[in-house]
């Protein structure tokens, strides 16, 4: 009869990473965002629908040469898949601080997480990219921002 050591390392190995499952919803995040379904997604890297969705739950770990793949097929860096990461997971000063090396002065720490996930703000998102004329995207980004409460 095994041991409670080695039943709990057992159940240990099998429950998701808290790091995958970040990286899974990262990997989910740019796949939405781009419009591409699990399965298209799949096709180009030679895999099913289903494993896609075990790799955005965290199910299935991502390996570097995979890693590698969905960030050539997502079109962003490697780092993208890490980028929010909470300290608790490991998320250092240099990650979470990244936008200031990119002009951003301030950071986003009251910033809602889930805001960035639901469905409505991936489809408001492809919808703005979707206008063609830079003047006309500009005016709507505007206009959303006078009609938003002021901070």
């Amino acid at each position: 009869m095994p041991s409670d050591d080695t039943m709990e390392r057992v159940e240990r190995e099998h429950r998701a990473s808290p790091i995958d499952v970040h990286v899974g919803t990262r990997v989910r995040l740019r796949r939405t965002l781009l419009g591409m379904s699990q399965e298209k997604l799949g096709e180009a890297l030679g895999l099913t629908f289903q494993q896609i969705q075990k790799y955005e739950r965290g199910v299935n770990r991502i390996g570097a040469s995979r890693l590698f793949d969905l960030a050539r097929v997502l079109d962003v860096p490697i780092g993208f898949f890490f980028d929010d990461m909470s300290p608790e997971l490991g998320g250092n000063a240099a990650t979470r601080s990244r936008g200031a090396a990119f002009g951003f002065a301030e950071g986003q720490e009251g910033f809602e997480d889930d805001t960035l996930h639901r469905r409505e703000t991936l489809e408001l998102v492809r919808a703005y990219y979707r206008i063609t004329d830079p003047s006309v995207r500009k005016r709507v980004f505007d206009l959303i921002k006078t009609l938003s409460p002021s901070e």
